[in-house]
């Protein structure tokens, strides 16, 4: 078994380390600065003029058929007010192309709880390490088979762990995505019949900060967890 227990340890010591790693890349892309988004994907800030320049293009199309649609009114067409119209097509107009200020506005507000969930002064956590002090318990009370049980553990340890990053980072490009479009969202709600996409825009927009923010609490409460059973395993 001392072969079989080296080997098995070995795959778990490389399993740890692999979240060592996984942990330090993706916790450095989270969070409610774009930085890094622009970072990997800097074509985002080229195209997001393209899609200023289409917010004020659809808003003034829209704007444009809306009036024309009041000419209609005589033969049953339906259109809006054309005073209520114009002064929200203005208004929407100046939003689609500020939308860049106000997002960011919106991004450092929600990302203030987020920056107190997760702060630089949360202790480091070797992930390393913890294999090694599920093997010293499990040594303690078993044998033959200690390895094998405790390469289990971290592996499944290792999988919900991931999942929960991967989850966060998805959270993070689905954010982005909203805020890189949110001028074409603005441009929705100029129109009253197009005002519904705004507001489900505003709610998946908050939302996604909201859901930001409790990965991050997850995390945090998962590296304290694991940082405690460090410090002290016999105390759990």
């Amino acid at each position: 078994m001392g072969i079989l227990d080296t080997i098995v340890k070995w795959l778990a010591e490389q399993v740890m380390h692999g979240l060592d790693l996984i942990t330090t890349s993706v916790l450095g892309a989270l969070g409610c600065d774009m930085a890094i988004f622009l970072r990997y994907f800097p074509a985002a800030a080229t195209m997001y003029n393209v899609f200023v320049a289409l917010a004020i293009g659809i808003i003034l199309l829209n704007w444009v058929w809306q009036l024309f649609r009041n000419f209609g009114l005589g033969i049953g067409l339906e259109a809006e007010d054309p005073i209520k119209l114009s002064l929200r097509s203005m208004l929407f107009m100046v939003l689609a192309y500020y939308a860049d200020d106000i997002v960011n506005v919106a991004l450092t507000i929600g990302g203030t709880p987020y920056r107190w969930i997760l702060t630089e002064e949360l202790p480091p956590v070797s992930f390393a390490s913890f294999d090694a002090v599920i093997t010293v318990i499990l040594g303690v009370c078993a044998n033959g088979a200690v390895a094998i049980t405790a390469l289990i553990l971290v592996l499944l340890l290792a999988w919900n762990y991931v999942k929960l990053l991967v989850e966060a980072a998805e959270r993070y490009i689905l954010l982005a995505v909203l805020v890189f479009t949110a001028p074409v969202a603005f441009a929705m709600g100029a129109s009253a019949s197009t005002a519904n996409i705004f507001k489900s825009w505003c709610r998946m927009f908050g939302g996604q900060l909201l859901l930001l923010a409790m990965n991050a609490w997850c995390l945090r409460l998962f590296t304290s967890m694991v940082g405690q059973f460090l410090t002290n395993p016999l105390s759990l």
